[in-house]
Parts: C-alpha cells; sequence; structure tokens
C-alpha cells in the first residue's frame, strides 16, 4: 500500500515512491523551450518554485486541475525540478516495466533515506536487497508470519482490553487500528520476550510494543514536514529526541535478546552485517524499516472499519460472511491458534470491502527519474519525448482510482464494488473501452510493486475477523461525518484523517 520506489523496503506498506517531490534543488532548465514532442509544460506563476506550494497544500487538487488543463500528460515545475506526470491508467506498464537504465527508481530512494531516517548504507542497491529477502514473505515464511501475526494480534487486542476491565472503552479508531496493528506487528517481525510464553512475558510484550508505538508515532506525524525540509527548530529538537529513542528500542543489541525473531529481520540484518554497517546505522535502518514495513496497515485497517461502521449494509454483509467462516471452522473461535490461509482467502465479501477501501484512501507517488533521453509510448499510440534529468510521477489515485470512466460515483464507498453477481472477484473495469490491467494500484506495480502484500493483507483481514468476532464496536457519534484527509499526506502511501474519530469497543458477552 504505498510502497515506494525510493526507500529500501521489503513489506512497504509505505513506499518512497509515496513522498513527496519537493526538496532537490537542481538548476532549473535554462528557459522554457519545449523541443519537438515534448509534454505541455506549466512553470507556474513563481521563480523556481513553479507549483510547488500549490503541490504541497494538495497535491491531489492542484494535479486535478492540471490535468483538466493540459490532459493526461503534463510537465510542472516542482520546487526547481521539471516534473512530468502521467495520468493514463493505459499507459503506466510502459513506465513501471523499463528498465532502470532508462528510468531508475533507486536514486530518490537513497534520498529519501537520508533525508528522514538518516540512513546511509554503503554500496546499496536495492535491487540486490530485493532479491534476498523476498524469500522471507512467501510460501511458509509468510505462513509462519501470518500465524505469529494472529498470535501477537491476540496478545495485544485481547490483552489489553482484558487488563482495561470489564465493560465500554472508548478510544480514537486511527489510534485503535494503527496502535494494535504496528504493535502486533513489531513483534511479529522484531520478536517476543523470551520465552516461556507466560501470562507476565506477554504483558511485557504488550508494555513494551505499546512504548514503540507511541514512540513511533511521533515520528510519523511528523513524516511530512521531514520529507519536505520543513521542520521548525522546536520539530527538529522533537524529531531529534524521537529517533533517539526509536533507535535505542531498535538497537541489534537490544533485539538480540528477543525471542521468536521473524527470519525477515535475520535475514535483513546478516544483510546489513554483510555490508559491513555499523551497528548504529542498522538500527536506524530498523526503524526504517519499521515505518516501510507497518505505516500502512494500520491506516488501512482505520478506513475500512470506518466504511462498514458508516455503512450498515455493508457491516452485515461482512459480519455475516465471519459467521459463515466462524460455521465451518473446527473449533471455537477462543480455541483457534492461527487462521489457516484457506479460511483468509475464503472472504470475497472482506476482499472487496479492502479493495474499495484502498481504492478511496490509498494515495502514493510512484516516481522514477528519467537517466537517459527517451521516447515515451502512450497506449493511443501518441509519443512523448522525455529529457535527461527530469522526474516522471505516477499518481493511481487520481487515475484509476478516482476516474468516473471507470468508477461509477468514484467518491462512494461501495463494498460489493469489486465483486461479480456470482460472488467472485471483479477485475474487469473499463477505460475509453479497453480493459483496464492496472484499475487501482495501492501496492505500485511493475518491478517495484510490494513485496509485503500477502503479509499485509492477511493481516489486515485477521484484524477485522478478530474486531467483528470478539468485540461489539460502535461509532460514540453514530452521525458523525467521515473526517476529511491530511493534505499533508500524499504521496506517503495510505491517507490519514484530519482527526481521529471516537468509538467504544468492548469484548462481546
Amino acid at each position: 500500500m504505498a510502497t515506494h520506489s525510493s526507500i529500501p523496503t521489503v513489506l512497504r506498506t509505505r513506499s518512497t515512491r509515496s513522498v513527496h517531490i519537493l526538496h532537490r534543488k537542481d538548476g532549473i532548465r535554462q528557459g522554457a523551450q519545449r523541443r519537438p514532442g515534448e509534454p505541455p509544460l506549466d512553470l507556474g506563476s513563481i521563480p523556481w518554485l513553479g507549483h510547488a506550494l500549490e503541490f504541497g497544500k494538495d497535491a491531489a487538487g492542484f494535479l486535478t486541475r492540471m490535468k483538466e488543463k493540459h490532459g493526461d500528460i503534463f510537465t510542472v515545475l516542482v520546487g526547481g525540478r521539471h516534473v512530468t506526470v502521467l495520468l493514463d491508467p493505459h499507459s503506466y506498464d510502459a513506465v513501471v516495466w523499463e528498465p532502470r537504465s532508462r528510468l531508475d527508481f533507486h536514486a530518490y530512494a537513497v534520498f529519501l533515506m537520508e533525508r528522514i531516517f538518516d540512513v546511509q548504507l554503503p554500496h546499496y542497491n536495492p535491487g540486490d536487497e530485493k532479491s534476498k529477502m523476498k524469500p522471507t514473505l512467501l510460501h511458509k515464511e509468510l505462513q509462519a508470519l501470518t500465524d505469529a501475526m494472529y498470535t501477537n494480534l491476540r496478545t495485544v487486542l485481547l490483552g489489553d482490553t482484558v487488563e482495561a476491565g470489564s465493560g465500554w472503552h472508548e478510544m480514537g479508531l486511527l489510534e485503535f487500528s494503527y496502535g494494535f496493528l504496528l504493535r502486533a506487528g513489531y513483534l511479529t517481525q522484531y520478536g517476543v520476550e523470551a520465552p516461556p510464553h507466560t501470562q507476565e512475558s506477554q504483558a511485557q510484550d504488550r508494555v513494551h510494543s505499546a512504548d514503540v508505538f507511541h514512540t513511533f508515532r511521533q515520528l510519523d506525524l511528523l513524516l511530512p514536514k521531514l520529507a519536505r525540509g520543513s521542520l521548525s527548530a522546536g520539530d527538529k529538537d522533537r524529531v531529534g529526541k524521537v529517533k533517539g529513542r526509536l533507535w535505542k528500542l531498535l538497537s541489534p543489541t537490544r533485539l538480540a535478546s528477543r525471542a521468536h525473531r521473524s527470519r525477515w529481520l535475520e535475514s535483513y540484518l546478516l544483510h546489513l552485517e554483510e555490508m559491513g554497517v555499523s551497528e548504529e546505522m542498522q538500527a536506524r535502518a530498523l526503524v526504517l524499516q519499521l515505518w516501510a514495513t507497518q505505516g500502512n496497515m494500520g491506516p488501512a485497517a482505520f478506513w475500512l472499519l470506518l466504511f462498514l461502521l458508516k455503512n450498515p449494509e455493508a457491516l452485515a454483509a461482512v459480519r455475516g460472511e465471519l459467521e459463515t467462516v466462524l460455521l465451518g471452522a473446527e473449533q471455537p473461535i477462543s480455541q483457534m491458534t492461527t487462521l489457516p490461509q484457506k479460511v483468509l482467502d475464503s472472504m470475497p465479501v472482506l476482499d472487496s470491502v479492502l479493495s474499495e477501501s484502498l481504492r478511496l484512501t490509498a494515495a502514493p507517488f510512484i516516481t522514477r527519474e528519467v537517466v537517459a533521453d527517451l521516447a515515451l509510448p502512450m497506449a493511443d499510440g501518441r509519443e512523448f519525448s522525455l529529457r535527461r534529468g527530469d522526474r516522471l510521477l505516477l499518481f493511481p489515485f487520481l487515475s484509476p482510482q478516482k476516474d468516473p470512466e471507470i468508477y461509477t460515483d468514484p467518491e462512494v464507498f461501495k463494498y460489493n464494488r469489486f465483486l461479480n453477481p456470482d460472488g467472485s472477484e471483479k477485475k474487469d473495469f473499463y477505460k475509453d473501452g479497453k480493459r483496464l490491467k492496472n484499475y487501482s494500484l495501492p501496492w505500485g506495480a511493475g518491478h517495484n510493486q510490494c513485496l509485503g502484500k500477502g503479509y499485509a493483507v492477511n493481516s489486515i483481514k485477521q484484524f477485522v475477523f478478530l474486531v467483528l468476532t470478539q468485540f461489539d464496536l460502535e461509532l460514540i457519534t453514530p452521525d458523525v461525518d467521515i473526517p476529511e484527509f491530511d493534505l499533508s499526506r500524499y504521496g506517503f502511501g495510505l491517507m490519514q484523517p484530519e482527526h481521529d474519530v471516537p468509538v467504544r469497543y468492548r469484548i462481546r458477552p
């Protein structure tokens, strides 16, 4: 879900593509003359800055206006850089599968690693890293992650609630979703208290994972400013302290004593050691990976649960599906230590709800650096020239995900939008009379598609399963409006709300 071409990530529920593109202060191309075949150029009214302020304030609104003015491909000046924006989903494959020798997504990754997370890795090669980490996220390793995630979700979600006492508990829905998912994800990937697995060790896991989440969340809230280099003096001081705290919490020495560490973590640490990365820098890289692997699942679950709570028909359909799953289960839910993959794969209504939630709220930028002058072929037969040194940007949030030609009433949540009448997954969507290959891109595409998609989907579905089968969950104010987006989060993967939505919950009597 937003997974980045710019940050070395393996599970990437947040993407480097996901970070804003305002801050490379390269010299502006002299003059505004266009070569034959280049996209229309819009320099804006402010020298050097161009459209940077509009872009940073509301990227989706700005790019919508540019599309209305120029069509589905155009070039804009943004903070000293010429950025060509492509919004024709039929033509996306021509970009995402282009070799690195022509369109590169590595250089910007390194820039963002350094700017946001203070990570500098010697001889860093994202492709090499990806090939080494891929086996830790598939097949039996994916099943091991999924099983551990279910155990850890029960530890933090049920354990916290039981500790808090019977009756109703109140919390913001984002804090509820983000907190429990990130905490369980951290324990799944980075390990738990050493055996024996007792009530005391589980209580320690709950306290420690809560410390990690609340510290991480302070950094997460400042990420847009970090990416743009617009921190105030007070923000810089706060970021420094928060990063220092996270580096201690995730230091390899501290993690060495933890049990049931994932194979993903073991492989990643070995990879860093083979590169000769210092322990201090390893800790920084592990903080980056915590954001890259966990930062989108919580917001995704927030929107999904909020849409269900605001749509009784959708909630009833999902509850009905889960009840059917439980009826077919071999044991009561209280005794289930895992949710088998075949069970997770038999939830087409929940799959459709997740797809629709991501369509409405996943807004990563997919960026490429133009390494050599090249001709970009469009699906309709047109061809445009791109200049070396420019940046290319795809924004699937606008097209295809919000395109009214592809999706009827694209701003409306329709829980069954991705279901056929027979209950199977709907994959046929059209634009200009042609079937779309790329009809929704929350996981990226091409060479840099998110490797951790399976783990992320399983984790979100397990969380929703536990919440809807084990808890009563209600909006404190049933007619509350769905909040607007925090517009500063465009490009980071999943959008986050301007403000949280209060809910109350209790373990079902």
